[in-house]
């Protein structure tokens, strides 16, 4: 009962924290009291899976399975591997920090605290459900039912133009749900074929997968493929991110751009490969080409942006890349960088996200060009985006570059000219970042939303010299950081920040924890689709 019990205890924090209008403070507390409670039941949960196990052959663990509508076959199934444990454990850590970031949120006119924070709860509770489902077309339920509450946090609590970023996020998932439906029926078509009865379980799915004809296989999996590429997203399904992750409140952003996207990368190695494994073999190329333009393309639109949060989205998009590149490899190792890239991903962009917020909510503006020479007001600030920044680009020591490292070292022995091209983004990665970093935190005080928080008479002198004395003069900065004009870091924030901190550099020395947990589920995956490891190859 586990893994139900870590389903429903953040759906039932939904429903009790969403009544609560009139009590913010009390909603705020009860939501935390969910999501602490769940990160526990998830240590549980981590300590409870067996690795010596999965390493012998169990598939999932931790499984519950009973009837659900016996008419179609479908069963109410849960269980994990290694892959899908470590994405709840991303999920368990990421929503607690979302919600101490959301303590002090300045919600749009009229939005309430209690629901903001309802539906933080209820996008954790149905994700979970996303990563534990071993029913597909119970994943079906819940891959449509999570953008629900992300429609809502979007179009009611997000920026300016949040309907038509809710709207266009809502209609894009929905067809490529759609399309995955109809592949999913296919499935159960096919397996009543193969089977003499229709299933959606997917081990029976799984151990019939090798006789399905491949141009079946090309079908079914090109239903997947689309709704799970418009999630991850990859190149040229990615149009809607940028202006959800722009428009999104910055906590729902964390989760969206942090663990909702993963849900298309995990949806391939889950079903994609599994499934149909000669249909995974021969779109291979498709797929890494689709992968390899996504980083080199997303990369140089991230040097181009204007918008902060558009900043931060694209280059999402180039890391999803990379993903997809170890995934479509084919290798162990390839496989388990992807699979730690996905976890390192949310903890670093969810970090690059949150300070990037806190800057946004000292200026009031997403404009790079309204910032310039934070580091000399607030230095911690600077400090934690920095290094938000040099993990993104997968600095050797933080955790981003283990997973990068073993994505282009296993995907080299198989696609030795993708893996090339790849790194070319690399380079990119960079630039992008440390100009960003140049543009907003490094040189002289500048920008209209610093100016602007120094006070309207100093912003209205900007060009007169320091230290000149009389009205209109500018505040030198250590002055301004002393009066609270612009400030740093708080006590809340830094306890926000200092475990993503923590995760970052202790994941970019040790990595072998999460690594031990993932490698047996990538093997078994490899095994599914029927290859064995390249020449040169190794799964550690």
């Amino acid at each position: 009962m586990l893994l139900l019990i870590l389903l429903v205890l953040p759906l039932v924090g939904a429903l009790v924290v969403a009544p609560m209008k009139n009590s913010p403070g009390t909603a705020k507390l009860t939501a935390m009291g969910f999501a602490l409670a769940s990160l526990v039941l998830t240590a549980i949960t981590w300590f409870s899976y067996s690795v010596a196990a999965a390493a012998e052959g169990t598939r999932f663990q931790l499984e519950l399975s009973v009837p659900w509508i016996p008419a179609f076959g479908t069963r109410f199934a849960l269980g994990i591997d290694g892959i899908a444990l470590v994405m709840l454990a991303l999920i368990a850590v990421l929503v607690p920090i979302v919600l101490a970031f959301s303590w002090e949120e300045k919600l749009p006119e009229g939005r309430t605290v209690s629901g903001f924070f309802a539906l933080l709860l209820a996008t954790q509770g149905l994700l979970v459900g996303v990563f534990a489902a071993t029913d597909v077309f119970l994943f079906y339920v819940f891959f449509e039912a999570m953008l629900i509450p992300m429609y809502f946090l979007i179009g009611r609590f997000g920026g300016p133009r949040r309907q038509y970023a809710a709207v266009k996020f809502f209609l894009y998932s929905l067809l490529g749900g759609l399309i995955m439906l109809a592949s999913v029926i296919g499935l159960f078509v096919v397996s009543g074929e193969q089977l003499g009865e229709g299933t959606f379980t997917w081990t029976e799915l799984q151990a019939m997968a090798a006789s399905v004809p491949e141009s079946t296989q090309i079908w079914l999996f090109l239903g997947f493929f689309v709704a799970f590429a418009i999630k991850a997203p990859l190149v040229p399904f990615h149009t809607w991110l940028p202006d959800a992750g722009a428009e999104a409140p910055v906590g729902a952003g964390v989760l969206l751009v942090g663990v909702l996207d993963k849900v298309g990368t995990f949806g391939f190695l889950r079903y994609c490969l599994p499934l149909f494994p000669l249909a995974s073999q021969r779109l291979a190329p498709l797929v890494l080409t689709l992968a390899v333009i996504g980083i080199l393309y997303a990369a140089l639109l991230a040097v181009a942006q204007s918008d902060l949060k558009r900043f931060v989205t694209y280059t999402s998009i180039a890391h999803f890349g990379f993903i997809a590149l170890g995934i479509f490899a084919f290798s162990t190792q390839a496989f388990s960088g992807a699979t730690l890239y996905m976890v390192n991903h949310g903890i670093t962009t969810g970090m690059l996200f949150i300070v990037l917020g806190m800057l946004i909510a000292r200026g009031g503006s997403r404009l790079i060009s309204d910032y310039g020479g934070v580091h000399k007001l607030a230095p911690l600030l600077a400090g934690t985006f920095l290094l938000a920044g040099l993990a993104s680009l997968a600095l050797p020591g933080t955790n981003s570059f283990v997973s990068e490292f073993l994505v282009l070292l296993g995907s080299f022995p198989r696609q030795p000219v993708f893996t090339i091209l790849a790194t070319v983004g690399i380079i990119f990665a960079a630039l992008y970042v440390l100009w960003v970093y140049q543009q907003t935190m490094q040189g002289p005080v500048r920008g209209a939303a610093v100016l602007g928080a120094l006070g309207s008479a100093d912003a209205r002198s900007a060009g007169a010299p320091r230290g000149a004395g009389g009205p209109g003069t500018m505040l030198a900065p250590e002055a301004a950081a002393k009066k609270g004009a612009f400030p740093d870091l708080s006590g809340r924030e830094i306890a926000v920040l200092t475990p993503l901190i923590v995760l970052i550099l202790v994941l970019g020395f040790f990595p072998g924890p999460v690594l031990d947990v993932i490698n047996p589920s990538v093997t078994a995956t490899l095994t599914e689709v029927g290859l064995s490891d390249p020449v040169g190859g190794m799964s550690r």
